[in-house]
């Protein structure tokens, strides 16, 4: 089976009420953990690159492992540049075997985003590629995205309508309350997603799908083994993964998860490490490190998602 684009995913999420996971990949253990879980679990998967991980691991290196995994599992895996900054990047990603990209013209004034979005679009659907716009900002920090939280804005369903129409996206990101990174909210706080928000879009854009970014809940078990071994995070918390459930209920077809990624393969790692100080061959801390990574991805592909069975 080769690669396949998000269309039929969507769709079939969309009509089923539930959404696909898009995990951010960066080196083999993080793809063999996310496809473990979902091979385990029967579920369609997004495999995406961001232009960070383009740069440490080479965009060659990523596309040959995400089509190893392919030929491995069998599975419906779509290949996803996560936040295209520019033209350049998503043609090259384009032109280099992805089946999807994502052109993040969010920062930029409305008619220069539409603007630059067509411009991918056009490229992209010549090219049997599907394209990802957004509009409204997230706070928070990913690779090259960094957002203040003055600079970041909720998305205004009177534009979604008129930036699908003249772009010809597939899907639109929205900002809903969701944040970039792991730091996100303190105790105290009641971080919540905007879900009238989110009904309004779907009233406007009925049938389309939509995509959550930052929707990495912190998980407080790997934060806590991070703080023993060594580590220094702050007790930060996540939207609730109840709340992204409901979202994938609704319009939301994709949901973006790469920090859950991050913190559970470090957490892991730096166990191993204490508990193993002599150890130095890097399969002994990477087993764990990948293990750690599927226990991850199978609980968000369960309860979050609900797209277990759905391949």
């Amino acid at each position: 089976m080769p690669l396949v684009t998000t269309k039929k995913m969507f769709a079939d999420a969309y009509s089923g009420g539930y959404a696909v996971g898009a995990f951010n990949v960066n080196n083999m253990e993080i793809i063999q953990g996310i496809v473990g879980a979902a091979t385990k679990l029967n579920a369609p998967l997004i495999l995406q690159v961001s232009k960070g991980a383009r740069a440490y691991a080479n965009h060659t290196y990523l596309v040959k492992l995400v089509e190893a995994a392919v030929q491995e599992s069998g599975l419906p895996i779509a290949l996803h540049l996560d936040h295209g900054p520019d033209f350049e990047t998503c043609k090259s990603c384009i032109d280099g075997g992805f089946t999807s990209v994502m052109i993040d013209g969010s920062h930029l004034p409305y008619e220069e985003n539409i603007a630059l979005t067509k411009q991918v679009v056009e490229y992209a659907h010549a090219h049997g590629v599907v394209v990802e716009g957004e509009l409204g900002q997230l706070a928070g920090i990913e690779d090259d995205v960094n957002v203040s939280a003055e600079d970041a804005s909720y998305t205004r369903p009177e534009e979604v309508q008129d930036f699908v129409t003249r772009t010809g996206v597939d899907s639109l990101a929205i900002a809903i309350g969701t944040s970039h990174g792991a730091y996100k909210f303190k105790p105290g706080q009641d971080p919540k997603i905007r879900i009238d928000i989110l009904e309004e879009v779907e009233k406007r854009l009925p049938g389309f799908p939509i995509v959550l970014h930052g929707a990495s809940s912190v998980p407080q078990e790997f934060v806590a083994i991070i703080n023993q071994y060594g580590g220094a995070m702050d007790n930060a918390i996540g939207i609730p993964e109840s709340e992204l459930r409901k979202a994938a209920q609704k319009a939301v077809c994709k949901i973006n998860i790469d920090s859950d990624l991050r913190l559970a393969m470090t957490a892991a790692i730096r166990k191993y490490m204490a508990e193993n100080p002599s150890h130095f061959d890097p399969r002994q801390y990477l087993k764990p490190a990948r293990e750690a990574i599927q226990k991850m991805v199978e609980h968000k592909i369960v309860d979050v998602l609900g797209c277990d069975g759905k391949a």
